[in-house]
């Protein structure tokens, strides 16, 4: 699977089939080499899933860095200097 496919795939996509992957290699349904191929395209799909959900974890990092910069201004000009 290329990096241009797993692009195209939504987080959620990626985790059906990455799940449906575990699944028949856990069943034992699948040969050596398509168990190998598997755990390839599962290493592929694993990384791809971890990339979203950084990405995912710095978005909200990053809103709820810009609201607190919002309420901070907000708090220090009620301080009145001496």
């Amino acid at each position: 699977m290329t990096n241009d496919v797993l692009e195209k795939l939504s987080f959620e996509e990626a985790m059906r089939e990455l799940e449906k992957l575990v699944d028949s290699l856990d069943k034992g349904e699948v040969s050596l080499d398509e168990a190998i191929a598997a755990y390839d395209r599962g290493a592929q799909l694993k990384d791809y899933c971890q990339k979203k959900l950084q990405e995912a974890k710095m978005k909200i990092e990053t809103i709820q860095s810009s609201d607190n910069v919002d309420v901070i201004p907000e708090k220090l000009s009620s301080i009145k200097p001496d």
